[in-house]
């Protein structure tokens, strides 16, 4: 049954929040909306790396030292591919590659992506909700001063080096929701969505890129609440600061509030940033000022409990 929240997530920051959200809230209080913007087909594999990381950190796997894949992993596949000259600037280690090699029989088979995902999370004990953001492929597109990237061209490859000059979501207008989606939107229970402090540009705006989701969104009529993903003018993690700054965007709490102004009704910023909190409520946007660098599960649990109790405060 669709839950009471609902939470748009990339890949390593918004996964902390989730896994925070997970000691919090019932396992069927929230569904995690993930964006697919980052998949691609690699060595004959669909990979789905941000779908990936919200499953690992939620089984409780993820090699929490390198932000993706999994604990404890071994290389032989790709140390053998390096051996035949193989492709090997993208690592996969050999039980994530079990991921990859499980995922494809499922879509081969007829599953969807999201039946595939509920399965591979069932098979590593995930009871949340993975939704990928839609069953239609929607794939990120960056124009640099090295030409048009596809994401992990542009992040992987190339080390997100080369300058940001435009971002788009190839298959946007196309794509739509899944059911599962849908159903979670209109659920009479929803109580509000949450956009985790992952990058905007990403991972988030793949996801409200989806022409029919923005609309089902605004809707309901709830509480949108994002948590600012730049504390004290920097990213924790990733280049959303660089390419904020390589697109003309004030790279603050502030300029974070800004580029959500149309869709959220609250924006929870950290500690550090307290001086920003009057001017971005001079826009209309109700402001939650507490610590938002999660370091540890108790970070991640205080973080999702704040969250929950400033969105509930925008519903009274």
């Amino acid at each position: 049954m669709p839950g009471e929240y609902i939470i748009l997530s990339g890949g390593v920051g918004g996964a902390k929040l989730v896994a925070g959200m997970q000691q919090v809230l019932a396992a069927d209080a929230f569904s995690v909306v993930a964006n697919t913007g980052d998949d691609f087909n690699h060595l004959g594999l669909p990979i789905s790396p941000d779908i990936d990381t919200l499953m690992y950190t939620l089984a409780g796997i993820a090699n929490t030292t390198t932000g993706w894949g999994q604990e404890n992993e071994s290389w032989n596949f790709m140390a053998a591919l390096e051996k035949l000259d193989g492709d090997t600037w993208f690592r996969l280690g050999d039980k994530d590659l079990a991921t990859h090699i499980k995922r494809r029989e499922l879509l081969a088979a007829g599953l969807t992506l999201t039946a595939a995902t509920q399965c591979l999370c069932e098979q590593l004990g995930v009871d949340i909700r993975i939704l990928p953001m839609s069953d239609d492929p929607v794939r990120t597109k960056l124009e640099t001063s090295a030409g048009t990237l596809s994401f992990q061209d542009y992040f992987v490859r190339r080390k997100a080096e080369p300058l940001t000059q435009a971002i788009h979501y190839s298959g946007n207008t196309a794509a739509q929701p899944s059911a599962e989606i849908a159903a979670a939107l209109s659920a009479p229970t929803l109580r509000g969505i949450i956009i985790g402090p992952s990058n905007p540009w990403l991972s988030i705006d793949p996801i409200l890129s989806i022409n029919a989701l923005k609309p089902m969104i605004s809707a309901r009529n709830i509480p949108v609440v994002a948590i600012s993903p730049i504390v004290g003018g920097a990213a924790i993690k990733g280049p959303a600061a660089k390419i904020m700054s390589e697109l003309g965007i004030e790279v603050s709490a502030q300029g974070i509030a800004s580029h959500y102004s149309e869709i959220i009704d609250g924006l929870i910023i950290d500690n550090c940033d307290t001086e920003l909190q009057a001017a971005i409520a001079a826009n209309g946007i109700e402001v939650g000022v507490t610590q938002t660098v999660m370091r540890d599960t108790a970070d991640k649990a205080a973080l999702a409990r704040y969250t929950i109790e400033f969105l509930d405060t925008l519903s009274d």
